[in-house]
């Protein structure tokens, strides 16, 4: 996807935005990511009953290091939208998220969702801006079934971020048949407070609820097509299994895949390296980084690949079953979540939506 920068965005001029939840544990990483953003300017927070009224000070900051100084003054407001922003980003339950994100676009607000409510909405844009930016298309029909003068628009599951980005370049190179994941999810991905200590030190879980159903139908989604303004899936099958282990940050997960044309792994690395990035300010300039090494990618060693926001792919190999496997490792909290739906609202400005 080509994109004109200096065709919409004056950058000396900041875009102002909100955060909704800023005071949950997504919500912070929003803050934390936003304070010194070249496009976007914070000018307000919104958090729940108990904080509404309080500097964002006052919240007890579960991340690494102190809040934003410019944010700590700032006085937490309902998630009502009268709010002196153009765009939002939500952080939001998705229970609040079901209730309170149309009504902002309904009054005209951009709203980059990181809730799952509305992502299998067929209306509402599901994106990775490297994988389907196209389906921005979507938001024109939006508008006109819903009325609204704003838009809303989602980020996928974190563990679906990292498959798809795999993926992608892959289907596009053999077209994707079969896809059998298993997931091995940092503790960080279930919020704040998150996994009791007792059920998670020296342990794997083997369930996380609804997991598995979102890997399985966002990443078809992601990798779809739209055809006469509507939104159809592709037609792969895929197969989850999903785990959360005693990892911090960043999601592992072992691949397999068939394809409509067999790649040895040589080809299929050198597809992956070849993916191109994007000229966005959070997007990296090589979206998928290939390791040769025979134990990596690992968590701790490649989820913060360009500032978090590659995909780091390794172990590539034949399959004796399908076709090819692999492992790959996404940071959840970053490309995965926060840092995810700030490109998608970079690609929003870039697409003179805003």
């Amino acid at each position: 996807m080509n994109i004109d920068i200096g065709k919409f965005v004056n950058l000396s001029q900041k875009i102002p935005v909100a955060v909704l939840g800023a005071t949950g544990a997504v919500g912070q990483r929003f803050v934390q990511l936003l304070a010194d953003h070249p496009w976007f300017e914070v000018v307000a927070l919104t958090g729940s009953e108990r904080s509404v009224g309080k500097t964002y000070g006052e919240t007890r900051w579960v991340l690494d290091g102190d809040p934003p100084a410019a944010a700590r003054q700032m006085t937490i407001s309902r998630s009502t939208p009268n709010l002196p922003a153009k765009l939002v980003f939500s952080a939001l339950p998705t229970h609040h998220a079901k209730e309170i994100e149309p009504s902002f676009a309904a009054a005209g607000y951009a709203v980059c969702s990181n809730a799952s409510a509305y992502r299998q909405s067929l209306g509402v844009p599901l994106i990775i801006p490297e994988v389907n930016g196209d389906h921005l298309r979507l938001i024109e029909g939006q508008r006109s079934a819903q009325g609204w003068p704003g838009l809303i628009v989602t980020s996928p599951n974190c563990t679906t971020t990292g498959l798809a980005m795999t993926l992608k370049p892959l289907d596009d190179a053999f077209g994707v048949r079969q896809v059998i994941v298993t997931t091995m999810q940092a503790v960080s991905g279930a919020g704040y407070p998150g996994v009791s200590y007792l059920d998670i030190d020296g342990n794997v879980i083997p369930y996380i609820s609804g997991e598995e159903e979102k890997i399985e139908n966002e990443s078809r989604i992601l990798l779809g097509h739209i055809e006469n303004g509507e939104r159809h899936a592709a037609d792969f099958r895929v197969s989850a299994q999903a785990n959360r282990v005693p990892v911090f940050d960043g999601h592992t997960l072992s691949i397999a895949a068939s394809f409509m044309r067999k790649p040895t792994p040589e080809e299929a690395a050198r597809v992956l390296a070849e993916f191109p990035g994007l000229d966005l300010p959070s997007a990296p300039r090589h979206p998928v980084l290939v390791r040769s090494e025979a134990d990596r990618p690992q968590p701790r060693r490649d989820r913060s690949a360009a500032e978090g926001m590659a995909v780091t792919v390794g172990r590539i190999r034949a399959c004796p079953i399908l076709d090819l496997r692999m492992v790959s490792v996404v940071h959840n909290t970053l490309r995965g979540a926060a840092s995810g739906s700030i490109l998608n609202a970079e690609l929003l400005v870039a697409e003179g939506y805003l």
